[in-house]
């Protein structure tokens, strides 16, 4: 039996400081707990920067004016694959929260730490510390 796709698209947003803005996510979700970049799933008639235009807006009240594709990888969980889509918003308005009662605060790039965030964030992680050096 062939495992369901879901498309994911997600927002590195990152300020002019070189921190980026996470959030937390609420209990009763996979990974409670646990940081990620702001986002959720690709609807049918959507692409996936769509999609991250509005899941930014629904979850944190931002409105994307500029984002550009980081990162894009597939994640094997036990019942299912998620494509995801990373894209780096470097310009928006509005201050992001969390309007869905989530904590959400900005963290200097070079301070991310993998294990804070569900696996599948672990290359995209390596790689934003990596970038961070220099």
């Amino acid at each position: 039996m062939k495992k369901p796709l879901v498309q994911v698209a997600a927002g590195i947003i990152r300020n002019e400081f070189g921190q980026l803005y996470l959030t937390q996510r609420l209990e009763g979700q996979d990974f409670a707990q646990a940081l990620e970049f702001p986002g959720g799933k690709v609807d049918k008639n959507e692409t996936p920067e769509q999609a991250l235009k509005r899941e930014l807006e629904e979850e944190i009240g931002i409105m994307v004016l500029q984002a550009e594709l980081f990162e894009r990888f597939e994640f094997e969980y036990p019942t299912k694959v998620i494509s995801f889509y990373f894209y780096l918003v470097n310009e928006w308005v509005g201050e992001p929260f969390g309007r869905e009662g989530q904590a959400g605060f900005w963290l200097p790039q070079n301070e991310l730490d993998a294990g804070q965030f569900p696996p599948a964030n672990a290359k995209l992680i390596q790689r934003l510390l990596a970038e961070s050096e220099h």
